[in-house]
């Protein structure tokens, strides 16, 4: 029951968030528009994104992290499980490619390589 009613509030915890697409972006990942050249931003295994325009916020989502899971892309490439993320950079290009830039250690731990993949995401 216990096991059960885990696997039940790991799949709710999703049910409030946002759907939207991510791709991968590559080195140099330095600078970025929320700390300059500090290396220090970058979390623990390299789980970083940048955001488009409409997570940016004028700067206010650097920082922020987001749970995240792989839903769809072509060819079924699509792990298990979801990531946490932090954000550490405005969209290098414009426009934006995806809703979410992931770094290419977070697009590896969510998705087999493609261009881009449907996600689903809530910040924690």
């Amino acid at each position: 029951m216990a096991v059960m009613l885990s696997l039940l509030i790991n799949q709710v915890g999703f049910v409030f968030g946002d759907i939207g697409t991510a791709s991968s972006y590559h080195p140099p990942y330095l600078p970025t528009r929320c700390n300059g050249n500090r290396q220090d931003q970058f979390p623990p295994g390299n789980l970083f994104v940048a955001v488009g325009e409409g997570l940016w916020d004028n700067g206010a989502a650097c920082g922020r992290r987001y749970r995240l899971r792989c839903l769809s892309g072509s060819k079924k490439p699509c792990k298990d499980g979801t990531i946490d993320v932090k954000v550490v950079d405005f969209c290098p290009k414009s426009p934006c490619p995806s809703t979410i830039l992931l770094s290419s250690d977070a697009f590896a731990a969510i998705s087999r390589p493609t261009y881009k993949v449907n996600i689903e995401y809530v910040q924690i």
